[in-house]
C-alpha cells in the first residue's frame, strides 16, 4: 500500500533541505524523495574546480551558516558538498534515496499520488524541488547530430585533463562558460563562442550584489532593476587569472556543425575535436506534466489545490 504523508518533497538538493527545515517545525509528517545516492543535489555533479560566486555568508541554508572558507574567498564545490553533507547530518531530514520519481498525479479525494521506483507515495501537498541539473539545454544548431567528435554539456564536464592538446569549442557566455574556458585555456586549443561580447562584473561585484539587486527588484518593481544583467560574469579567481592572461576573448557563433568541425559566418571551415555546451538548463518539471500546472514557458509550477 502507498505510504501517506502530509507533504511529499520531490528532489533532495538545497531547495528540499530549506523546505525541510521549516516543515520540521510544523509537526506535519513529510518525506523527501531524492534520486541521488548522497547529499549534495546538483553539486555532486559539478566540475572539480567549480566555485560559488557568493561568499559563504550569502550561501547558507536556513538555521546553520555555511563556514567561511580558510582564505575568506568563494567556496569551492568540495566545500559546498561538505557543508550539505554536514547540514543533513545535523538536522537528519526524512530523506529516502535513491528514489526515482516517475510522475505526480491527482488521486481520489484531496490527495496527490507520487509514483516512484520505490512504490507510490500519497501526499496532501507536494513540493517540487527538482532543480535544473537533469534538464540541460543544448541549442538546436544545424548539423549538430552529424558531428563525429565528442559533445558534452557543462553538466557532465569534470576537469580539463581529457581535453589536453585538443581543439575545443566552449559555447556559452555566462559564468559556466567563463570558468570552463579559463581552465581549458591552460591545456587545450580552446575557442570561446558567445552570442555577444562577454560582460565581466567589476572585481568587487559578486553574488552579494546580485542578491541585493534581486531583492530591490522584488521590493521596488522592474524600475528598481539596475542595467547590469544577472548573466554577467563574476570574477572568481580562475576567471580573473585567465582574463589577466588575455585568453578570455570570444568569437560569435558558427552557422553550422559538420562531421569534423564547424563552419563560421565567413564560410571558413575549421576542424574541431570537442564541443562543450555551456548553454544552461531548463527547470526539470517533467514529472508534474500530467497535473497541467506548468507555466506556458515551462519555467515554474503554479500553486494549485486538489
Amino acid at each position: 500500500m502507498a505510504e501517506q504523508f502530509d507533504v511529499v518533497i520531490v528532489g533532495g538538493g538545497q531547495a528540499a533541505l530549506a523546505a525541510s527545515y521549516f516543515l520540521r517545525r510544523t509537526g506535519l509528517r513529510y518525506v523527501i524523495l531524492d534520486n541521488g545516492t548522497q547529499a549534495g543535489g546538483a553539486w555532486v555533479h559539478g566540475w572539480d574546480s567549480l566555485h560559488l560566486f557568493s561568499p559563504a555568508s550569502y550561501s547558507s541554508l536556513p538555521g546553520w551558516p555555511m563556514p567561511d572558507t580558510p582564505d575568506g574567498g568563494y567556496p569551492t564545490r568540495d566545500e559546498v558538498l561538505d557543508y550539505l553533507h554536514r547540514y543533513e547530518a545535523r538536522y537528519a531530514p526524512p530523506i529516502r534515496r535513491p528514489v526515482m520519481v516517475e510522475c505526480v498525479e491527482r488521486a481520489n479525494g484531496k490527495l496527490l499520488t507520487v509514483r516512484t521506483s520505490a512504490g507510490d507515495f500519497l501526499g496532501r501537498a507536494v513540493i517540487g524541488a527538482t532543480g535544473t541539473w537533469s534538464a540541460p539545454f543544448v541549442p538546436d544548431v544545424a548539423g549538430r547530430d552529424l558531428f563525429g567528435g565528442t559533445q558534452l554539456h557543462s553538466s557532465h564536464y569534470r576537469n580539463a585533463a581529457p581535453f589536453a592538446g585538443r581543439r575545443v569549442l566552449v559555447v556559452g557566455g555566462r559564468n559556466s562558460g567563463a570558468q570552463i574556458m579559463a581552465e581549458l585555456s591552460l591545456v587545450a586549443q580552446a575557442t570561446w563562442v558567445t552570442l555577444h561580447d562577454p560582460i565581466f562584473l567589476p572585481d568587487d561585484v559578486d553574488g552579494r550584489v546580485l542578491f541585493e539587486r534581486a531583492t530591490a527588484r522584488v521590493l521596488g518593481g522592474p524600475s528598481a532593476m539596475p542595467t547590469s544583467g544577472f548573466g554577467d560574469i563574476v570574477m572568481v579567481p580562475p576567471v580573473r587569472a585567465a582574463k589577466e592572461r588575455g585568453v578570455l576573448h570570444a568569437v560569435r557563433p558558427f552557422v553550422r556543425v559538420t562531421a569534423t568541425g564547424v563552419v563560421w559566418p565567413d564560410g571558413r571551415e575549421e576542424a574541431i575535436d570537442r564541443i562543450i555546451w555551456c548553454t544552461g538548463f531548463r527547470p526539470a518539471l517533467g514529472v508534474f506534466a500530467s497535473l497541467d500546472v506548468i507555466d506556458a514557458d515551462f519555467s515554474h509550477l503554479r500553486q494549485f489545490r486538489v
